[in-house]
């Protein structure tokens, strides 16, 4: 289910071939094959895709999002290079699910994230639907061993603790993770009224979720999510990140597997992101939900490529050392 990267995807305007402050990611993306051993880097970070919406197709939403892969690499290939000098960026390729096998697919995942993990580089999973988070979550348990404590933040319109008695979907990997692992938590920001059941709010408080509504977000201080951010992860050994795009404003992010008309705004979002990853505490990230086959005029891969930029960009583990 593993494919290597491919150089073909990194392309885009060259200003200069020799002046490095006028180039583009594409530019400076180094290749990684994930099949191959692995050498120690530091101040790295690897972007690794998902290809994969078969959670989606369960849980009844608009396929599509396992185009996003190629499709926000692209997007990314074109933005400039912003980063401190010492760091360095890699396409790791991609998991690809083959004839439903989503479970499979979320396992091929996670070892891929541990690689990665243990090898001192911090990954950025882009997928795919959300079902991405349980293989990004299963990689950062292999790779920090059982005795960690996990802390999952989610940017979300959706709580996504469905029961999965009739298997796991893109709306069941937060309730499989806190049912099989007593040492992870749950933080949720964005959580909107009209996305959620009351039994789903039910399933929140019986797991001992945190959340903070999209409407307390939007209209109050932003430092007061800053706060909530901050006393969440000084919990926990380690922090992984999950964005799902579903939770931005569909005037902003038409093109996701469920559009959400009350969503956050971009630089809400975008504010949220760098306070997240410029956490000690964060070790990966993961963006979902992306669905090109719905997006109007390219903006949704626009604003998620400008999103993992950030995550780059803001990534503690990126920073010079000091």
């Amino acid at each position: 289910m593993y494919q290597p990267p491919d150089a073909f995807r990194w392309t885009g305007r060259i200003d200069s071939v020799s002046d490095e402050r006028a180039f583009r990611l594409h530019q400076r993306i180094r290749l990684l094959n994930l099949s191959q051993p692995l050498e120690p880097v530091e101040r790295a970070a690897a972007f690794i895709g998902f290809a994969c919406d078969e959670g989606v197709r369960r849980n009844q939403g608009r396929q599509g999002a396992k185009e996003a892969p190629a499709a926000i690499k692209a997007a990314l290939a074109r933005l400039p290079w912003h980063l401190p000098e010492g760091v360095v960026v890699y396409d790791a390729g991609d998991v690809v699910c083959v004839d439903e096998q989503l479970e499979q697919s979320q396992a091929e995942l996670g070892t891929m994230v541990a690689r990665l993990l243990r090898s001192g580089i911090a990954p950025i999973v882009i997928g795919g639907g959300h079902e991405t988070a349980y293989g990004h979550y299963l990689g950062v348990r292999e790779a920090l061993g059982p005795a960690s404590m996990i802390g999952i933040i989610n940017i979300d319109a959706h709580f996504d603790l469905r029961p999965y008695d009739d298997g796991p979907t893109s709306g069941t990997m937060f309730r499989q993770i806190l049912d099989q692992d007593e040492r992870a938590s749950y933080f949720c920001l964005g959580i909107q009224l009209l996305g959620n059941t009351t039994a789903l709010f039910a399933a929140a408080e019986k797991y001992g979720c945190w959340y903070m509504m999209e409407d307390k977000l939007t209209a109050g201080p932003i430092e007061a999510a800053y706060a909530q951010i901050e006393e969440f992860a000084a919990h926990h050994d380690a922090v992984m990140f999950t964005i799902c795009m579903d939770a931005i404003s569909a005037a902003a992010a038409p093109g996701v597997s469920a559009p959400s008309p009350f969503g956050l705004a971009p630089s809400l979002a975008r504010a949220l992101i760098r306070r997240i990853v410029s956490h000690p505490n964060t070790v990966s990230v993961d963006l979902c939900e992306v669905n090109p086959l719905f997006d109007e005029g390219g903006k949704t891969l626009a604003l998620a490529a400008a999103f993992c930029m950030e995550a780059l960009l803001h990534f503690q583990r990126l920073q010079p050392r000091r």
